[in-house]
């Protein structure tokens, strides 16, 4: 999409009524909804990368991530367009601009793909072609209070209300692309069978280097030292949230609406800490327990 055509649609979007319906009992966006037949029938192909993830767990930094290495670090052919355009979102059916699978279908090999379904609502077609995914994973609690930000700002999903009132909604799995629970164990338990890479958000803010370079070998991609510098240097918080096409202002404020909060927020572990009622935490840590028990996955809250 060039940009004169992105601009022209940027400027026909304007606020619309936002639902949420359900598949298979997974809370989805109506228009996601709308189009479920052609989302199902999207057509992998062998080289397509699909970068998979719970929403705000670290899916735009991963994408440039991916983008540098592909372009073993050229920062300029990176600034080409905005992530949403770099990357298509199958989920999405952003009227009036083209929904994720038809953006998709237009771009030529190797992709990139998006999404934030959870495994048992992917395409077939990405287990047919034995596609590499790339999953990331962050710990609940960050996400919650990252998605109550994003809820708020992003007007094309439902207003969030208190934070009191979306602590029970989130716990519940009544958000769009459902529980977080549900969502990061079974594309847990999928790495034994298909070619997923599972990455913990933790993990890349711990050691970002080392992450790189295990995404870069999995992508079967070599890259020098000097390639990785540029990498860590251009996908850290500080330079992605001024970068514009990272940090989502591209988008009007009929969309995103960036006043009430910024898209690229704190990027760090441990911020529920600011959010969380002492109360809310023990009910969160019960649930936790009960949900987690014999999933053999682990997640740190804090660094």
């Amino acid at each position: 999409m060039d940009p004169q055509q992105l601009h022209k649609y940027l400027d026909q979007m304007k606020v619309v009524e936002v639902k949420l319906g359900h598949v298979d009992g997974i809370p989805l966006i109506q228009t996601t909804c709308d189009m479920w037949d052609k989302f199902q029938n999207f057509q992998a192909r062998e080289d397509d990368l699909l970068i998979a993830t719970y929403p705000k767990a670290g899916t735009t930094w991963m994408q440039e991530i991916v983008d540098l290495i592909m372009l073993q670090g050229d920062v300029e052919k990176s600034m080409r367009a905005p992530g949403y355009v770099k990357v298509p979102f199958l989920d999405l059916n952003p009227k009036p601009m083209p929904s994720g699978v038809d953006a998709a279908n237009a771009m030529p090999s190797p992709r990139v793909l998006k999404t934030h379904m959870p495994i048992k609502l992917v395409p077939p077609s990405f287990w047919e072609k034995n596609c590499k995914v790339i999953y990331v994973a962050r710990n609940a609690k960050d996400i919650m209070v990252s998605y109550f930000y994003f809820q708020k700002l992003n007007l094309r999903l439902p207003d969030p209300g208190t934070w009191n009132e979306y602590f029970s909604t989130f716990l519940a799995g009544d958000v769009a692309w459902g529980s977080w629970f549900d969502h990061v164990i079974d594309w847990w338990k999928a790495k034994e069978e298909h070619r997923i890479l599972y990455v913990f958000y933790e993990d890349i803010i711990e050691d970002p280097k080392r992450e790189i370079r295990k995404i870069a070998k999995f992508m079967e991609q070599e890259v020098s030292d000097e390639v990785l510098e540029t990498i860590h240097h251009h996908t850290s918080f500080e330079v992605m949230k001024d970068n514009p096409m990272a940090n989502f202002t591209t988008l009007p404020p009929e969309v995103f609406d960036q006043s009430i909060s910024k898209f690229m927020r704190k990027g760090k572990v441990g911020d529920w800490k600011n959010h969380f009622l002492v109360s809310q935490n023990i009910v969160f840590d019960e649930e936790y327990r009960k949900r987690m028990e014999g999933s053999g996955l682990t997640f740190r809250e804090e660094l």
